[in-house]
């Protein structure tokens, strides 16, 4: 027996020293990862900086080696913010002679961050310096990218995809009522299609005319853009659309001028080559990623003067608590309430800080965080400066957020407007009692006491009617936030919401913001209401390191997001939706729950 526990202990012993050593061993790889970041603080002469289009694009990302490590798979996500710092510094820096862009699958970017990376491009342009993009195949949005190229080549093999827009929702009614559930609706606005996935088993007429209008003024900018920079015609690109270019021979791109020739990709470095003078092999020029150039940008001194323009960045669901906390619920961005109040307040009090650019990025999400974060807004420019640049979305809470502003610069591409609120409450009557077997009963002091406290059975008439009636004072709130805001009278506003959606360019018409623009237009703006000739930008929220994300467990669900992003691709956002149905419950100022681009 003695020799039994001396086994086991030894065993024991031995299991412990070999955890620890492999937690030694993992803490070290970790840390050794976190802190392998860029090393170069200069870019070399003859330099070009390199554009990988592949995977997605989203205002802002932070780096995550330890994912990278553990899954090469996962498509890479990008990061805006640093390729147009990185296009922005090559411009200007003449050690980079030129922009190597390689496309690939650039999935999930809707047009307005698109349309802010292509404007970057062409304001590049006037640097006199080449771009050259070479693909073996061109997503449309990719397509729409590269078409601003010097020398635009696809592989003899290769494919451009260039097809047009559609926009699509997914409806679940269906799927409600095979398990015994339904939703209860509470709404303002004929428009107000948030809640359609869930009644109805198609497009309203009204929903399906605010899309077709939309994805029509999406289309032509960009079709313009691409005829501009193509020298093809709007026409003939609709009628090359029609024919559903991504299935053509190769040949016929360069027939239609869609590419400049074809070749393969050992090609591409000699013919990087004869754009850069005094060149003639490939080591003689160094290739930049965007990662390193916008690192390198970034850590350039600022000016002197101790002006700050802060450049805020709200993109996500808007929430009034973190969701991070929800079993099973993880959103990879969030404009949190209570802690964007805060943030903006510091901004408020900080007198470094002489005007400060909101970047809004956001479908909505809950109106009473809404009205928060427009307050603190609405008390932050009564102090300094407030202008508001629309990024892909800035609707529904999204505009609520940024009617608060001075001055809203959006994309002529830009999804807003959406004023409007809905309620939503699940209800399971038929799923608990008839399904399932489970039954409630319940003792309450008075009429209402368990308003909304169960699913188990629907709202009375008068219940109904409580919640109708806070659904419309919400609506009343919002509208009459927008017309202050915006200097209007409440009958204008009236008349353009209803929840209806709009392009930034029809938004400019109806008064809804005040400039086309990018982010540096929204900067510029800001530079000019605080009267300050050189200043320096300050991005906000500040950005957390690797090591705190790993060592925060409410980050934790970003790893298993990015596996189930790559394993279910398309399904992946309907899963989202479905999985946060819970979340989004109560009362909403939010976009419809899918609005899908085939781009």
């Amino acid at each position: 027996m003695k020799s039994f526990w001396k086994y086991v202990l030894a065993t024991v012993v031995g299991m412990i020293i070999v955890s620890v050593i492999f937690l030694f061993t993992t803490v070290s790889t970790i840390i050794g990862l976190a802190g392998a970041q860029s090393t170069k603080t200069s870019v070399e002469k003859n330099s070009v900086l390199v554009i990988n289009l592949s995977g997605s694009i989203e205002e802002r990302t932070e780096d995550n080696p330890l994912a990278t490590l553990l899954s090469g798979s996962i498509a890479e996500t990008q990061s805006l913010s640093n390729i147009l710092k990185a296009i922005e510094h090559a411009k200007d820096d003449d050690n980079i002679k030129g922009i190597y862009i390689e496309a690939g699958t650039l999935v999930g970017a809707a047009p307005a961050t698109l349309q802010e990376i292509r404007r970057a491009l062409v304001d590049f342009k006037k640097s006199k310096k080449f771009i050259i993009s070479y693909g073996d195949m061109y997503t449309q949005g990719a397509y729409y990218l590269c078409s601003v190229s010097d020398s635009l080549i696809v592989n003899p093999q290769g494919i451009i995809d260039w097809h047009g827009l559609s926009m699509q929702t997914r409806f679940y009614k269906d799927l409600l009522d095979k398990v015994g559930v339904s939703m209860q609706v509470f709404k303002v606005g004929t428009y107000k299609s948030a809640v359609e996935p869930f009644l109805l088993n198609e497009m309203s007429s009204a929903n399906r005319e605010q899309l077709t209008l939309v994805s029509s003024e999406l289309w032509q900018t960009i079709t313009k853009d691409v005829s501009k920079s193509r020298g093809i015609s709007v026409e003939r690109l609709n009628q090359l659309a029609d024919t559903f270019m991504a299935f053509t021979q190769p040949e016929n791109y360069i027939k239609e001028k869609l590419a400049d020739r074809m070749a393969y990709s050992d090609a591409v470095p000699q013919t990087i080559c004869n754009m850069i003078e005094g060149v003639d092999s490939q080591e003689d020029y160094h290739t930049i990623s965007v990662s390193d150039l916008a690192s390198i940008s970034s850590s350039k001194p600022k000016g002197t003067s101790g002006n700050v323009i802060a450049l805020y960045y709200a993109f996500g669901d808007i929430v009034q608590e973190s969701s991070q906390s929800i079993p099973g619920y993880n959103s990879e961005h969030e404009i949190i309430g209570k802690t964007t109040v805060k943030e903006l307040q510091e901004l408020c009090d900080n007198d470094d800080v002489k005007a400060v650019v909101i970047r809004v990025n956001s479908g909505g999400g809950s109106a009473y965080a809404s009205e928060q974060i427009w307050h603190a807004i609405h008390q932050l420019k009564a102090k300094k400066p407030v202008v508001v640049s629309m990024g892909d979305y800035a609707a529904s809470g999204g505009y609520y957020i940024s009617c608060a502003a001075d001055w809203i610069v959006a994309q002529p591409t830009t999804i807003t407007g959406s004023i409007g609120i809905f309620g939503l409450f699940p209800e399971a009557d038929e799923l608990m009692n008839k399904k399932l077997g489970i039954h409630v009963s319940t003792v309450k002091t008075n009429a209402h006491s368990d308003l909304g406290q169960s699913m188990a059975r629907a709202f009375t008439a008068d219940e109904a009617a409580i919640v109708q009636n806070y659904v419309d004072n919400g609506y009343q709130l919002f509208t009459e936030r927008c017309a202050t805001s915006r200097n209007k009278p409440i009958g204008d506003i009236l008349k353009i919401a209803e929840g209806r959606i709009w392009t930034g360019q029809h938004a400019l018409t109806l008064g809804l913001v005040d400039q086309l623009g990018t982010i540096n237009d929204a900067i510029g703006v800001a530079k000019k209401r605080a009267g300050i000739d050189e200043y320096s930008i300050k991005e906000y929220p500040a950005e957390t390191s690797f090591l705190d994300d790993l060592l925060n467990d409410s980050k934790g669900g970003s790893y298993a997001d990015a596996q189930l992003k790559a394993t279910l691709g398309e399904y992946y956002e309907m899963f989202s939706q479905m999985r946060s149905l819970t979340n989004h419950t109560g009362i909403q100022a939010r976009l419809p729950y899918s609005i899908s681009f085939n781009f």
